[in-house]
């Protein structure tokens, strides 16, 4: 069976609303990305990485090893349209696979700019939730 790396960064990381998702999973860690992504808050319901040219920032996370019937069948699903499946770079130079931010996403209602923010976690504490 052939398994693969998930980097989450919303509400998928342990704890979150999300985290169900990956029963199954095998939790690798915590990971960072490389500092190539602008890191966005959609409506303070979930974030979004988007991949930059220049004045990306590093952004935390967590590593999960998952088999494909956990990604189709389980995190897939749950993802919302502003948000799609790719490629990231983390901080050790690897690759791994992530929800990232559509393009077009990027100009909707209630999409803010939390790069400088720490990560979600730290985001949604500075927000009082």
């Amino acid at each position: 069976m052939d398994n693969l790396r998930m980097f989450v960064n919303g509400q998928a990381m342990s704890g979150g609303s999300l985290n169900t998702a990956l029963a199954g999973a095998r939790f690798l860690g915590p990971a960072t990305t490389a500092p190539l992504y602008r890191f966005y808050s959609v409506r303070d319901e979930f974030p979004g990485l988007h991949p930059v040219g220049a004045g990306g920032h590093a952004v935390p996370g967590e590593l999960y090893e998952v088999t494909y019937e956990i990604l189709r069948e389980h995190l897939l699903p749950g993802e919302p349209p502003e948000l799609e499946l790719g490629v990231i770079e983390l901080a050790d130079g690897s690759g791994s696979l992530s929800m990232r931010m559509r393009a077009e996403a990027l100009r909707a209602p209630g999409v803010t700019d939390i790069s400088e923010a720490g990560g979600w976690r730290a985001h949604l504490a500075g927000t009082g939730r």
